[in-house]
């Protein structure tokens, strides 16, 4: 069985839980999130306490790797709907910088033209400088992917380190030209 699997996960104040066939609901002072349970796994909701239960046989590899990723998405749909995450960029480059236009976010990186950035539904961008972003949300896995698109806009490059990087990433810079003759 899996060691996250076993783990229960406790539901802070504010947050509630509703399952209803297999369709879990859970509600929080942030929004609402819902998943689909696979067949491998069933839930047991005592009181504020949600345990993951392996249905069947516990040797089957699917129904294993099924035990711990249920566990693993439900405490990520816990804290969402309850602190919810965020993710923070960082833009560097002489002459890069965003803009807050609405809940849209215009960056200039260098391109011949500004590019326009829209945020999906539930994903808030800010602006806190010209080089420093926040992206927030209640689904991790979104904040994750917008944060990706929004870098892969201006990846880093290896000689200056010019580009959109995630705060605290370490970029590795090759050697420029040697200059031998």
């Amino acid at each position: 069985m899996s060691r996250v699997g076993k783990k229960p996960i406790i539901l802070p104040d504010g947050a509630s839980v509703e399952l209803s066939g297999k369709n879990l609901v859970i509600k929080g002072k942030l929004g609402t999130e819902s998943m689909a349970l696979m067949d491998y796994v069933d839930l047991k909701i005592d009181d504020r306490v949600i345990n993951v239960v392996l249905k069947g046989d516990e040797t089957d590899k699917r129904a294993r790797a099924a035990h711990g990723l249920h566990r693993a998405l439900i405490a990520n749909m816990v804290t969402g709907v309850t602190s919810g995450f965020e993710r923070n960029l960082e833009i560097v480059g002489v002459g890069y910088r965003a803009q807050q236009q609405n809940k849209d976010v215009v960056f200039q990186l260098g391109f011949s033209h500004n590019v326009l950035f829209s945020p999906p539904e539930g994903i808030t961008i800010e602006v806190l400088e010209p080089t420093k972003l926040r992206i927030k949300g209640i689904n991790k896995q979104l904040v994750g992917q917008v944060a990706a698109n929004i870098r892969r806009l201006r990846p880093p490059e290896p000689y200056k380190g010019k580009g959109i990087r995630f705060a605290g990433e370490k970029v590795r810079k090759k050697a420029g030209k040697s200059g031998k003759k």
